[in-house]
Formats: C-alpha cells, sequence, structure tokens
C-alpha cells in the first residue's frame, strides 16, 4: 500500500499540473463572487464560508476522472484487480483516494486561508473553514471514488461522475458551512455540525472504497 501510495502521489504531480489546475479554478471561483454581488465588504465576510466550500467542492470535482482512467488505459487497473482479494482492493482504493486527495485538494486547503483574507473573513472564520475544509473535503473524495469507478469504462464519463457525486456531498456541505458559520456567529454552536462533518468522512471512508471496489470487480468481469 505504501509503494502504491508513493506511485500515485508520483503520477498526480506528474500528470498536467492538476493540484495547480485546482487551485487555480479555487481563485477563479472566488475572485468571481465580488462581481456577482458587489462590493459589500461585510457581505462577503459573511457569505465568505459558504463560498470557499463551494468553490473547493467544485474543485475536488475536477481530477476525479482520473482517478482510475490512467491506470484502465495502461493496463495497471486490470492486475490490481485481477492480483487481489476483496479486502485488499478496498485498501488498494483507499490509497488511491488519500494519494489524489494529497495531490489535488489538500493544495486547495492550503490556499483556502489566502483566499479568506481576500473575502474580508475574520481570523476565526477562517481558520474554522480551514478546519473544515480539512476535515470534510476527504469525505468528496472517497465518496468520489464510487463515481469514478462507476464511470471508468464510459466515454465522457467525467460530467456523469459531476452529476453523480454533487447530490451526495451535499450533507458534507451543509455541515461544513454550518460549522464555518458557528464559529463567528453567536449564538451558532460550532461543535455539533463539525462533530457531524467528521462522522460522515469516517461513514464515506468505509462506504465509497467499498462501493467503489465493487463497481471496479463487477465492471471487470
Amino acid at each position: 500500500m505504501l509503494a502504491l501510495f508513493v506511485r500515485e502521489v508520483r503520477l498526480g504531480v506528474r500528470a498536467g499540473g492538476g493540484a495547480l489546475t485546482g487551485v487555480l479554478f479555487f481563485l477563479a471561483v472566488i475572485a468571481t463572487v465580488p462581481f456577482a454581488i458587489g462590493p459589500d465588504l461585510n457581505l462577503l465576510a459573511r457569505i465568505g464560508p459558504a463560498i470557499l466550500w463551494i468553490g473547493a467542492l467544485l474543485a475536488s470535482l475536477l481530477g476525479l476522472d482520473r482517478l482510475f482512467q490512467a491506470d484502465r488505459e495502461d493496463g495497471s487497473l486490470d492486475l490490481i484487480i485481477l492480483s487481489t482479494d476483496r479486502f485488499s482492493l478496498v485498501l488498494a482504493v483507499i490509497t488511491k483516494c488519500l494519494a489524489h486527495w494529497v495531490t489535488g485538494v489538500l493544495p486547495l486547503v492550503i490556499a483556502a486561508p489566502l483566499l479568506g483574507v481576500l473575502l474580508n473573513m475574520t481570523p476565526a472564520g477562517i481558520g474554522a473553514t480551514t478546519l473544515t475544509l480539512l476535515v470534510g473535503t476527504p469525505a468528496i473524495t472517497f465518496i468520489g471514488a464510487a463515481g469514478a469507478a462507476v464511470a471508468v469504462a464510459l466515454p465522457r464519463g467525467g460530467v456523469l461522475i459531476s452529476v453523480l457525486i454533487l447530490p451526495l456531498v451535499i450533507p458534507v456541505l451543509i455541515f461544513g458551512v454550518s460549522a464555518s458559520y458557528g464559529a463567528v456567529a453567536e449564538p451558532d454552536p460550532f461543535l455539533p455540525p463539525f462533530l457531524m462533518l467528521t462522522a460522515l468522512t469516517l461513514f464515506l471512508a468505509v462506504v465509497g472504497p467499498v462501493a467503489a471496489a465493487l463497481s471496479l470487480r463487477w465492471a471487470s468481469d
């Protein structure tokens, strides 16, 4: 699993600047919002957590179509499926998800504080939003793996992945934004929605890779 993780990280870094593309898309979304709502700094500060979460969610979906597609094209995906049992295949999917998150999504979390400053957010709001992104974005990757496994054999599967995944990640978005607001808006609580967000990530860390492994095995059959 460690060798697979290192391999996936190296491929993720080399493959077309995926991290840079995601960060630039994230920046484009954040920079576009003030043009739509006007130069109201107080309004930007209030809706800043929601803007950051929506931008990070959309940017996280960009590279999901490459999660299994490159392995399918060079034949390594078939080798992984044939050389592993069901449990080992689930572990392989988890490893690929973690590598994808490190190379493609973690840079978005790192960029979030700077973009929060551009939205005139308070330090508490920036810190809370960054923390919720750090905890919540892995859930998007794990459930996205299931969508990527379903669409891996289909032409133009990237669009299908977005259609399949967006409704499933709405709870993650809701609890992430609620926790971020709770850190700066009294008397909204921070801890209950943050714990729900953590529980969702742990739940999808199990369900997503299992569903992805089953989809990959069925597709190979």
